[in-house]
């Protein structure tokens, strides 16, 4: 790829069509594909198999960056969103009013795919969902990137989904919750046939949480939404962290990249320090099945994606590096950052590392370099 980028967003979002899973999903499965709903209290609300999943408040207000929310927007609707999360060519203008060269695009509505505990309904919604995500992204295939959508519920229909989001469709990577499924860890050694297929490929993984629908370790302790948003993003992904690394993902497939989105980066210099502190203390603690130091495989194949407004970028860039920071706007999620992200991320690294950080390190994940 000879296009050249100097800033681009790790990890922007989609605004899926209200029907799209009815309309793309294989035509067997189309009275059993999630829908939108809207409840007896007016709130948008995501059914699926027969439950509602994510907040109580409901997921109308997905698309709302930018609103105003100094009045009521309760009543906000999922159809209200901002254009570009639905229109490409809506959103082909406001990447060029922040400079941003490309952008890696991640689902809304798809965030929740993993409460489906149906193995063969999962897989179905993944392929609806990457054959329309490839759509939205093909007028501008040098700017828009798409993601595929795994079925972790099933080792074998993930299998057959990374390999035809990759062979057929030309997507060049994937992304899965943090959260269990089926009770699995990502560490998993159920899961090698998939990540060692991944490697083969060359299909980087990007881990992305998605407030709710899948057991929560934290977030369930709290009430409100805003303790529990904290939780949620962070902790599941410091422990997603910790299982890839230190049940031996990266000792087993040196080549494939991991990057950690959406939950902060702060944490990885004390995350890593821990780990580092009990992989020297074998005496001690069990043994890992590792071979170095588990800072050492994060600086090997591990990403991390920073907020815009996070003080600590400043010194985390010097502590892994530069080449494993990513950042992201978020957009256009509620709590996403329009316009003014990637000025926001270059005042807070040396000109010496502004380059591999707005878009070395997305290139270098992605495999854009």
């Amino acid at each position: 790829m000879n296009t050249k980028y100097d800033v681009i967003d790790a990890d922007g979002h989609v605004l899926e069509p209200v029907d799209f899973w009815r309309t793309y999903i294989d035509p067997s499965f189309r009275e059993r594909a999630p829908q939108l709903v809207v409840d007896e209290r007016g709130r948008t609300r995501l059914r699926v198999e027969d439950r509602f999943v994510g907040a109580p408040q409901g997921i109308g207000m997905i698309g709302s960056l930018g609103v105003d929310r100094t009045g009521d927007i309760t009543s906000f609707q999922y159809e209200e969103g901002r254009p570009g999360g639905f229109d490409p060519h809506a959103r082909i203008p406001d990447m060029d009013l922040d400079g941003i060269d490309a952008a890696f695009l991640y689902p809304s509505m798809g965030l929740y795919a993993g409460a489906i505990e149906d193995p063969e309904l999962a897989a179905a919604c993944c392929r609806a969902y990457n054959r329309w995500i490839v759509e939205y992204c093909a007028p501008y295939p040098d700017r828009l990137f798409p993601v595929a959508m795994l079925p972790m519920q099933s080792v074998d229909l993930a299998i057959t989904e990374l390999r035809y989001a990759r062979e057929a469709l030309g997507i060049r990577s994937g992304f899965v919750r943090p959260n269990q499924y089926l009770g699995r860890n990502l560490g998993d050694p159920a899961y090698d046939p998939l990540w060692a297929t991944a490697q083969d490929l060359d299909f980087p993984i990007g881990v992305h949480e998605g407030s709710g629908g899948m057991p929560s370790s934290v977030a369930d302790r709290f009430r409100t939404p805003g303790a529990r948003h904290i939780c949620s993003h962070t902790m599941e992904m410091m422990l997603a962290c910790l299982s890839i690394i230190w049940e031996g993902v990266c000792e087993r497939y040196p080549r494939l990249r991991f990057a950690f989105l959406e939950s902060g980066g702060g944490w990885v210099p004390g995350w890593l320090d821990r780990m580092d502190r009990h992989f020297a203390n074998k005496g001690v603690f069990d043994e890992a099945p590792l071979s170095m130091p588990p800072s050492d495989y994060f600086r090997r194949q591990c990403w991390i994606s920073f907020e815009p407004v996070e003080q600590s970028l400043t010194y985390v860039v010097d502590y892994i590096g530069p080449r494993n920071i990513l950042w992201a706007t978020d957009y256009p999620h509620p709590d996403g950052f329009f316009p003014g992200a990637p000025a926001m991320v270059a005042a807070k690294v040396p000109d010496t590392h502004r380059q591999a950080v707005l878009a070395g390190g997305a290139m270098a994940f992605y495999g854009l370099d």
